[in-house]
């Protein structure tokens, strides 16, 4: 796997297959910084239009535990704010780094950023993407469940850019994806999956059910619709008595208790939700690893 990663769908199987591999020795092996040096004397850099916890801080440690050294530029410190092009910004950093890690409000810069680099291109969120959001979540279920093949996962709740990413990389790995959602909130493509706007269905022996904020940055004029049409979709200790009696709690943070999920399934013993958010982390060194190296 070379060139860049901005949907998921650059993968093979194959691809995913030995990403998510590589990320859990990564993680086996991190207290003994077996990969310290993997990419030594390379710079990333990680651009960031709006604010970020888990995105910015796994990618920044994790660019650091490979030996390389991560850039932290925010949108308003680029000569973008003021009205360089994307294609020239694109352009002059593959001159310093060796790859691009960019969070962007904007699915079409980040697109143009690719065609325009050099070097390798990471799409860490846009409104319609959350690729490697969902190398997280896949690397979780592994750890949980051992082989992906078979497994059911639910999302439930807003049709978005994890949801999106779930269908598209769930799918390639074998992975029976179904996602609830309402009419007005669900996804226009499947990529292959289920859809349907009953949660109850979606959630049906489920071994994992997942769902995400209802109110997103840049969604916060519309936050009242949006809690009146979601609040059925809420993940309560009811909808996930419908699941497997193994089922796990999903959520890709930040979370809103007494929305989108209750504190019990957020905070209970089904919650996989943490280790979730670390595999962020080696997921990410995993990908980095195989673009850089």
């Amino acid at each position: 796997m070379k060139g860049h990663f901005l949907t998921g769908e650059e993968l093979s199987r194959d691809d995913l297959v030995e990403l998510l591999d590589r990320a859990a020795e990564l993680k086996q092996g991190r207290e003994r910084r077996e990969a310290a040096e993997a990419l030594a004397g390379r710079s990333v850099a990680l651009v960031f239009e709006k604010p970020s916890t888990r995105t910015r801080i796994s990618f920044e440690v994790g660019v650091a535990e490979l030996g390389a050294t991560p850039l932290v530029l925010h949108g308003d410190e680029l000569q973008l704010a003021r009205g360089e092009s994307v294609a020239d910004t694109a352009r002059v950093l593959s001159r310093y780094v060796h790859a691009i890690v960019i969070r962007s409000g904007s699915h079409t810069i980040v697109s143009e950023l690719a065609e325009s680099a050099s070097v390798p291109v990471i799409n860490a969120l846009t409104p319609t993407h959350h690729p490697c959001q969902a190398l997280a979540d896949l690397l979780t279920l592994k750890e949980r469940f051992g082989d992906l093949d078979g497994l059911r996962l639910a999302y439930v709740g807003d049709g978005n850019n994890v949801a999106r990413s779930l269908a598209i990389l769930g799918g390639l790995a074998g992975v029976e994806v179904w996602i609830a959602s309402p009419p007005d909130y669900a996804l226009e493509d499947g990529h292959g999956t289920t859809l349907t706007d009953d949660p109850q269905v979606a959630v049906e022996g489920a071994d994992a059910v997942y769902t995400d904020v209802w109110v997103s940055m840049g969604d916060e004029a519309e936050a009242e619709q949006r809690v009146a049409a979601l609040s059925p979709y809420r993940v309560d200790a009811e909808l996930l008595a419908l699941a497997a009696d193994r089922a796990i709690v999903l959520h890709c943070l930040p979370a809103h208790p007494g929305e989108e999920i209750t504190e019990e399934m957020l905070y209970g013993e089904r919650s996989a939700v943490w280790d979730q958010a670390e595999n962020r982390l080696h997921a990410q060194k995993a990908l980095l690893e195989r673009l850089l190296g």
